[in-house]
């Protein structure tokens, strides 16, 4: 990396260029493809179009756009004219993007057709309302994306690469909003190059002749890593599709594609294995499956390990650091542990004083390494209590091990006290989801008659059943002959499906606002 220029448009994209893949197939999507030479002239256009509309360096840019080519155009040349990308679901409503346009305070929004009313209604009440660039062609009298690039001349100056050095902010990843609105975690360009080599290269091993396919949407940092960065950053091609991940589009995909390396999550790899396709679809294209976001349990891990011979590289990452910091490995995968470090990086976990706890004893965890955002956008006094240096210090309860494996018991919020001594929702989840009536479980806190805290379930059942004391009954006994006695669920509420976050996770404070309301 040259100390003294680093621009992302360029270290992810443009250099596949010089490397001699102008021609070669950088993205397939909807049936068409495109190469790494016709990408990196859309993405210039899009420069030129961002700095005729006077976007300047460093400036914020809202990006409101599903996967497809429009978002990698939009993404990069905001790189290119040295502007500060921001990324958020193309599916909100009103209210959020009302939060997401005062918040950025971006003068400019590249945006789908699709969200066009919801921004309208969002904009209503504002004194200075951005400017849209739309993707699609019911614009509702706003500039039209593809005209504005077709306009422009991508070796003209306004098309320039910006030079932009390590140290120039270059994007904003949003938190998952589970204690309130999101929060914009402020990135250099640095941050992003580093996570890309750590992980990326270090532990996946991205390669150029890579077919590469996700089932999170590249808003989220996690598939921006995973299905943009990292691949690009090889010369290997990605798969992009615009509708919803379901088990069935995805098992679609790999039958149309053929990938190798899958981007996916807990529940979609459940839903794979269930699927009516899985019988009909060969998997064995995939050479790497990495997944992030929710818990993995054992028996979905053993079941895809028996249909595909393809370990899970479990691991886990925050928008804070960007990216994946803890990991399994290829050959190097302990089932239940979320691995060890990803090489670059360092960690700690500390007690409530701040202090490191003796290893096995769980604790708070400390992260550093040189992806760590400089800080929340617009709030100092979260920002001093998380960030310190180079040092992040999460909401996550690790312990780990004398092999320096990371063991997770779950957020510090999420933890339940009871009986006077401490315990980890996930461990009741885990053990409840090896029983075979069990599809998925949410473990939260609820109030006895006494007023004491008590786990209560959520569980979505598998298969035929509906719940019900019988088999509350059976669960509890289950769990007991399995877990410490404080453990087992008081109550039990059925569910079709469990409510689940714009990033797949399962929404735990719904959950507990629900348990709060119900008369036990």
């Amino acid at each position: 990396m040259n100390s003294d220029q680093l621009n992302l448009c360029t270290w992810f994209l443009d250099h596949n260029l010089e490397a001699g893949r102008a021609d070669k197939v950088a993205l397939l999507c909807q049936g068409q493809s495109w190469t790494y030479g016709e990408l990196s002239a859309g993405a210039a256009r899009c420069a030129a179009a961002l700095r005729r509309r006077s976007v300047g360096p460093e400036e914020r840019v809202l990006l409101i756009l599903p996967d497809g080519v429009d978002f990698v155009l939009a993404w990069f040349g905001i790189l290119r004219a040295g502007g500060v990308f921001c990324m958020v679901n193309p599916r909100l409503k009103a209210s959020d993007y009302a939060h997401y346009l005062r918040y950025t305070k971006a003068r400019i929004v590249i945006c789908h057709e699709a969200a066009v009313p919801e921004l309208e209604k969002a904009m209503e009440d504002m004194e200075h309302p951005p400017s849209l660039l739309v993707s699609g062609n019911q614009t509702g009298g706003h500039d039209c994306l593809a005209e504005a690039l077709a306009a422009e001349d991508p070796d003209s100056n306004l098309a320039r690469t910006e030079p932009t050095t390590p140290d120039d902010l270059a994007g904003w990843l949003f938190t998952s909003g589970s204690t309130g609105h999101p929060k914009g975690c402020v990135h250099m360009q640095r941050d992003f190059a580093f996570a890309t080599e750590a992980y990326g290269l270090g532990v996946v091993g991205y390669q150029e002749s890579d077919v590469c396919l996700s089932v999170p949407k590249l808003f989220f940092g996690y598939a921006t890593g995973t299905n943009l960065m990292f691949p690009f950053r090889v010369g290997a091609t990605v798969v992009l599709f615009e509708g919803r991940a379901t088990p069935e589009e995805i098992m679609q995909q790999i039958a149309d594609h053929r990938p190798t390396v899958l981007t996916s999550v807990p529940t979609l790899i459940n839903g794979m294995l269930d699927s009516k396709k899985l019988e009909s679809v060969d998997l064995s294209c995939l050479r790497r499956c990495i997944s992030a976001g929710e818990a993995l349990p054992r028996r979905v891990y053993e079941r895809w390990l028996e249909c595909t011979g393809v370990e899970i590289l479990d691991g886990i990452g925050s928008a804070e650091m960007f990216h994946i910091y803890i990991s399994n490995a290829p050959g190097d995968v302990t089932l239940g542990s979320l691995g060890r470090l990803v090489p670059g990086y360092e960690a700690e976990i500390v007690g409530p004083d701040g202090s490191p706890v003796p290893e096995g004893e769980p604790g708070r965890l400390r992260i550093r390494g040189g992806s760590t955002a400089l800080c929340y956008w617009a709030d100092k006094e979260e920002s001093q209590t998380t960030f310190q240096g180079d040092w992040c210090t999460t909401a996550d309860i690790f312990r780990r091990d004398s092999e320096d494996r990371f063991w997770y018991e779950g957020r510090a919020d999420d933890l339940l006290k009871v009986s006077g001594i401490w315990c980890s929702p996930l461990e009741i989840e885990e053990c409840l989801r090896c029983h075979d009536a069990v599809q998925d479980v949410c473990i939260v806190a609820a109030r006895d008659g006494a007023g004491l805290i008590k786990p209560l379930a959520f569980v979505v059942p598998a298969g035929d059943s509906e719940g019900g004391q019988p088999l509350a009954a059976e669960l509890k006994g289950f769990i007991k002959g399995r877990l410490a006695p404080h453990k087992y669920p008081r109550w039990f509420e059925w569910r079709q499906a469990l409510p689940r976050n714009d990033r797949g996770k399962v929404a735990r404070r719904v959950l507990a606002e629900e348990a709060a309301e119900l008369k036990l």
